[in-house]
């Protein structure tokens, strides 16, 4: 039951430390709605994606890690991370050519069918983002119900901290911007893993974090000229 417990743990901690990529994603995408609708749009996208990874989980479990080669001597997992690192670089820099430029923003905000696309775009990026996790959950035990505990949990606390970190890169063009940057070496790192480039994940996160801290502080001298 311990060895349960602290597996649950790890998962979890998996879980929100690749969700970051997730959370990302997501801030931007929903950024592109009127304000009415990102929080139905937040909410539906995550809400369908989280039965997809269980999905995703039930087929990882099916084929035994997604080793079988398909084509090119590539793996479903291989293809899959292939297409999901061009989509978010496609993403990333389409997202940053329309805020640098201010571009088609009432357009798409007021599109009839913007909400359903950013559902599904949600949906695909989860998807993407789930299946190292996924993979590497089922290595670390084979009991179903712990991976499927862990996955809601980190579910539902994703879900919370979406929409703050959201509204907070909305309204801070300049960290919307960094944040893009961010998902341009993400699309990279996945593309370059879909044909067995390994890249150490510290590669990225830790560059993020300082690229993050640099632009608090620019953003908090900022702040402190407009007092004076």
């Amino acid at each position: 039951m311990f060895d349960s417990i602290a597996t649950f743990c790890l998962l979890i901690g998996l879980e929100l430390v690749l969700g970051v990529d997730n959370i990302l994603v997501i801030s931007i995408l929903v950024g592109r709605l009127a304000e009415k609708k990102r929080e139905l749009a937040r909410i539906l996208g995550l809400g369908v994606a989280l039965i997809a990874r269980l999905l995703v989980l039930v087929l990882v479990l099916a084929l035994a890690g997604l080793q079988d080669r398909w084509i090119f001597n590539l793996t479903p997992r291989d293809l899959l991370l292939l297409s999901g690192g061009l989509f978010l670089l496609w993403k990333a820099v389409t997202e940053i050519h329309h805020t640098v430029e201010l571009k088609e923003e009432t357009l798409v905000r007021q599109s009839p069918s913007a909400l359903g696309k950013v559902i599904i775009q949600i949906i695909l990026m989860d998807i993407v983002f789930s299946i190292d996790s996924v993979i590497t959950a089922v290595g670390l035990t084979d009991q179903v119900w712990v991976i499927i505990s862990a996955v809601i949990v980190s579910f539902v606390a994703i879900l919370i901290v979406s929409k703050p970190v959201g509204n907070f890169i909305i309204h801070h063009p300049t960290l919307k911007i960094l944040a893009l940057s961010f998902l341009i070496t993400i699309g990279v790192t996945l593309f370059m893993e879909g044909l067995h480039k390994h890249v150490p994940k510290a590669y990225i996160y830790l560059p993020m974090g300082f690229g993050l801290f640099v632009e608090l502080l620019q953003m908090r001298h900022q702040r402190n000229i407009n007092r004076r």
